[in-house]
């Protein structure tokens, strides 16, 4: 069964990038070979929504308290794209990511999320149990000695 999820960002400069994970958001990674590197995540979630287009897809950290997130990765020097904006559902915020990895969204939801159900065992339903079918019992005797017993 699914055990994860694996994201890629495509960038024109790896290792800027990957500093950038590495040393100001402090991600510890693996070294997959010749400097490849995958970096843990946090727990993850996926919301599919609809979209006239389709195919386009979004990567958004989630932190607890979007302000002060957004001010500690400030004096780290990390830059950000415009302000924190309310979308009602939750507060946003995108982030310039070095390199020229485009941009990464940072995000605090006001919803429910389903980031505990992940640390919960996940339960199979097991298949619904038919009654034991009755086991036939023979008398010895056959009809005649049934019609004595009455």
């Amino acid at each position: 069964m699914i055990n994860g999820a694996h994201v890629i960002l495509y960038t024109k400069e790896a290792e800027a990038t990957r500093a950038f994970f590495r040393d100001v958001l402090g991600l510890p990674s693996v070294d997959a070979g010749h400097g490849w590197k995958i970096f843990a995540l946090p727990p993850a979630e996926l919301g599919i929504h609809p979209d006239e287009d389709g195919g386009r897809h979004q990567l958004y950290l989630m932190c607890d308290d979007i302000n002060q997130t957004v001010a500690e990765l400030k004096a780290k020097g990390v830059e950000f794209t415009g302000p924190v904006s309310d979308r009602g559902w939750g507060l946003l915020a995108s982030l310039s990511l070095p390199g020229g990895g485009g941009e990464l969204g940072l995000y605090q939801p006001k919803h429910p999320t389903a980031i505990a159900l992940a640390s919960k065992p996940r339960r199979v339903a097991a298949p619904a149990k038919r009654p034991a079918a009755r086991k036939k019992t023979r008398r010895k005797g056959g009809k005649a000695a049934r019609a004595k017993r009455r």
